[in-house]
C-alpha cells in the first residue's frame, strides 16, 4: 500500500489537482455574476472538451503509446498542443508511464494500479514523487522524435497558452465574455477531462465484463465508454493493445475509432492496425469455456455435497428405523429416549437436505 506522507507528496500536481475544482467553480460564479449567463461559453467550453479529450485517446493513446495507426506531422501536432492543454503532462511522461502500466498492470510495478485501491488508481498516484519520474526505457522512441521532444522541453508554456490562453481569448473575440471563456473552456474543461480520463485507469478497472481476458482487472463498459471517448471497452483493449479500436462493433460508442477512422479517409492517417477476427473470437470463446468449465467445477462440487448430505440423510433414516424396531420388540424405556432423539437427527438431516436444495435453486451456478 502506497503511503500518503508530507515527503512523499508532488506539491505541484497536489495543489492543482485540488485547486482547480475549487477555481472552476469560483471562476463561473464570477462570469455569470459579472457577464450574466449565455450559451457561447459553454459551448465553447464542450467544443475544447473534445479537442482536448480526444487529443488523449486519439493521440497519446492511440497513436503514440500503442502505435495503432500512423497520423501526419499536422495530426501529430495537433495532438501535441491540445494534449498537453489537458495538463496530464507531456506525452513523453504520459506515454512512458502508460507503456508500464501495460506491461505490468495490477502489480507493484503499475504505476496507476487497481490493487491499491480506486483513489490510487484514480487520481492519487499522481500525488507521489515517485511517480513523477519518466520511465526512459518505455519511451526510446520517444525520445528520438524532435516533435515529441520538443513538445516536451516547452510542455509548460504550451499547456497555459492552449488550455487557459486560447478559450480566454476565444471567449472574449466570439461572445465578448474572456471569462467564461476561461472558466468554461479553460479551468471547468481541465477538471472535467482530468476525471474523465482517470476515470480509463479507475472505473474501467472496476465496472464491467471481462468477455476477451480474466489476466487482469480491465473491464469492458458500455457506460464507461460514454464518459471517457470510447476507451471504456478496456478488456479488449487491454488484451488487444494495438487495435486502433476499443469498440470493436460498429454501434459501440467510441469517438476516438470514429476519428481516427475519419483521419484514414481524408488521407491524414494510414496503417490503421486491426486485430484478425479469428483471434477475436478465439478469445472470446476461450473465455466462455473457461467460465464453462468452472461452472461445471463447481456443479461437481455441489453434485459431491449433495450426494453426501443424501447419504447422511439416508443413514439417519436407517438409524431411526433401526432404534424403533428394537424398541417395538422390547419395549425397553431407554430404547424409546434412544429412538426419540434418532428422530430427532433425522429431522434435522432432512431440514439441512430441504434448505440446501432450496439455496441451489437460486444459486447462479446452473444444476442440472
Amino acid at each position: 500500500m502506497q503511503r500518503y506522507k508530507f515527503k512523499n507528496i508532488d506539491l505541484v500536481n497536489f495543489l492543482f489537482l485540488f485547486l482547480t475544482p475549487v477555481a472552476s467553480v469560483l471562476l463561473t460564479i464570477a462570469w455569470i455574476w459579472n457577464d450574466g449567463f449565455s450559451w457561447g461559453p459553454l459551448v465553447l467550453g464542450i467544443v475544447f472538451y473534445y479537442l482536448t479529450g480526444m487529443s488523449i485517446t486519439a493521440g497519446y493513446h492511440r497513436l503514440f503509446a500503442h502505435k495503432a495507426y500512423e497520423a501526419n506531422a499536422l495530426v501529430k501536432f495537433f495532438f501535441l498542443i491540445f494534449g498537453a492543454a489537458t495538463f496530464q503532462n507531456s506525452l513523453l511522461k504520459w506515454g512512458s508511464d502508460h507503456r508500464l502500466h501495460h506491461l505490468e498492470v495490477d502489480s507493484e510495478a503499475d504505476p496507476y494500479s487497481i490493487q491499491e485501491g480506486f483513489f490510487y488508481a484514480h487520481m492519487g498516484w499522481v500525488f507521489l514523487k515517485k511517480n513523477s519520474e519518466i520511465k526512459q526505457r518505455f519511451a526510446k522512441d520517444f525520445l528520438n522524435d524532435k516533435l515529441i521532444m520538443w513538445q516536451h522541453r516547452y510542455y509548460i508554456p504550451i499547456a497555459v497558452i492552449v488550455g487557459f490562453g486560447l478559450p480566454t481569448l476565444l471567449g472574449e473575440v466570439l461572445f465578448g465574455s474572456w471569462l467564461g471563456g476561461l472558466a468554461l473552456g479553460g479551468v471547468a474543461r481541465v477538471v472535467v477531462v482530468h476525471h474523465c480520463t482517470f476515470f480509463i485507469n479507475s472505473l474501467c478497472h472496476t465496472l464491467g465484463s471481462t468477455p476477451y481476458t480474466d489476466t487482469n482487472s480491465a473491464k469492458d463498459s458500455w457506460f464507461m465508454a460514454l464518459l471517457t471517448f470510447g476507451e471504456g471497452y478496456h478488456n479488449f483493449h487491454h488484451y488487444f493493445q494495438a487495435d486502433y479500436r476499443n469498440g470493436i462493433r460498429w454501434y459501440h460508442f467510441d469517438p476516438t475509432k470514429w476519428l481516427i477512422r475519419s483521419l484514414s479517409g481524408v488521407g491524414m492517417a494510414r496503417k490503421l492496425k486491426l486485430t484478425p477476427q479469428e483471434k477475436i473470437l478465439a478469445a472470446k470463446m476461450q473465455m466462455k469455456l473457461k467460465l464453462l468449465n468452472s461452472k461445471i467445477a463447481a456443479h461437481e462440487k455441489f453434485q459431491a455435497e449433495v450426494e453426501a448430505l443424501k447419504a447422511k440423510v439416508m443413514e439417519s433414516w436407517e438409524n431411526f428405523q433401526t432404534t424403533k424396531n428394537e424398541y417395538k420388540a422390547t419395549k425397553a424405556k431407554e430404547l424409546r429416549m434412544k429412538m426419540i432423539e434418532a428422530r430427532r437427527e433425522f429431522d434435522q438431516t432432512m431440514e439441512a437436505w430441504n434448505h440446501y436444495l432450496s439455496y441451489l435453486q437460486t444459486c447462479p451456478i446452473p444444476v442440472q
